[in-house]
């Protein structure tokens, strides 16, 4: 199988490729699924913005009118941001049909990964990952970005896990997965707005340098992905416990309307979005340019 041929890489990221200089995959649900329209489109600018201020290349991949695009366009990112909720969200049980179709889709962190190793980009920035969902004893609700995390040699900053999953259990199946969490300057697995969770990482790094040469060393043994835990800034994070109500209320109201599977994740971020008069998306906006940031320093190791 080789996903290659169905790439459309931009001439800047193939040109950064092909040169050896430093790239960092952007995944593109944050823009279609994560936040409404017109901050997301300003998130997506400021994010490839902060990555490039930092020495590398940006390339946020979508799927979009049958191909992987790997590095979009600025009206790429518009059509993206205005599709909005409308677009399709594109997991690895997806990508066939909807390269297919020709559906504009937001890539989640899985496919996000099996397009980045495709290209022969091997950091990613994104907000936190998916995981085992609050209850998945019972639904069996397990993020594919797990699975994507134990077998595709990329390396992903983000803020933890987000904070409406069950953490404990989703640190227990990147364990059995094989994936090395490391802490970028702690101990503690942060909670996507919370700094911390009562999860600990399993190495800690203090600089990119440090970072860069496990990750060099990961995929050199051909070991799969590492994932790299960057709390929010502190200027940033909100308080565990309010948000952690805030959490019980929306997952309730979840229940409530019968919401589950894919739909799940969109549905909790916009209510918390409305159960914290909008905090929830500034916190969540300086995460993702602060994991950007990370990245793009981490890239620039590895790439010397």
């Amino acid at each position: 199988m080789s996903l290659k041929p169905h790439l459309t890489i931009s001439p800047a990221v193939q040109s950064a490729l092909d040169a050896g200089r430093p790239v960092v995959a952007l995944e593109s649900t944050i823009i279609t699924h994560g936040m409404p329209y017109p901050q997301n489109l300003e998130m997506a600018r400021n994010v490839e913005r902060v990555i490039a201020d930092n020495g590398a290349v940006p390339a946020t991949i979508a799927i979009m009118d049958g191909k992987f695009m790997v590095g979009t366009t600025a009206a790429d990112l518009e059509r993206l941001a205005q599709t909005g909720g409308v677009a399709a969200k594109a997991s690895r049980r997806d990508v066939a049909a909807l390269l297919a179709s020709g559906q504009v889709a937001g890539t989640t962190v899985a496919t996000t990964m099996m397009a980045a190793e495709a290209a022969g980009i091997r950091m990613f920035a994104t907000g936190g990952i998916g995981g085992v969902h609050r209850g998945a004893e019972t639904t069996f609700d397990i993020s594919a970005d797990l699975e994507e995390l134990g077998r595709t040699q990329v390396a992903v900053v983000c803020a933890g896990a987000k904070s409406i999953l069950d953490i404990a259990k989703t640190l227990e199946v990147l364990e059995s997965k094989g994936v090395p969490v490391l802490g970028f300057g702690t101990d503690d697995f942060p909670a996507f707005w919370a700094r911390k969770s009562r999860g600990k990482v399993d190495h800690r790094v203090d600089d990119a340098a440090a970072a860069a040469k496990v990750i060099a060393l990961q995929f050199e043994l051909g070991l799969g992905g590492v994932l790299v835990a960057n709390p929010i800034p502190e200027s940033a994070g909100l308080d565990a416990a309010e948000i952690e109500t805030r959490i019980a209320a929306a997952i309730a109201d979840a229940e409530a309307q019968g919401v589950g599977r894919k739909e799940l994740t969109p549905f909790l971020l916009k209510r918390i979005f409305e159960l914290t008069a909008g905090k929830s998306l500034v916190a969540n906006i300086a995460l993702v340019e602060n994991n950007a940031r990370v990245a793009a320093q981490i890239a620039v190791a590895l790439a010397k």
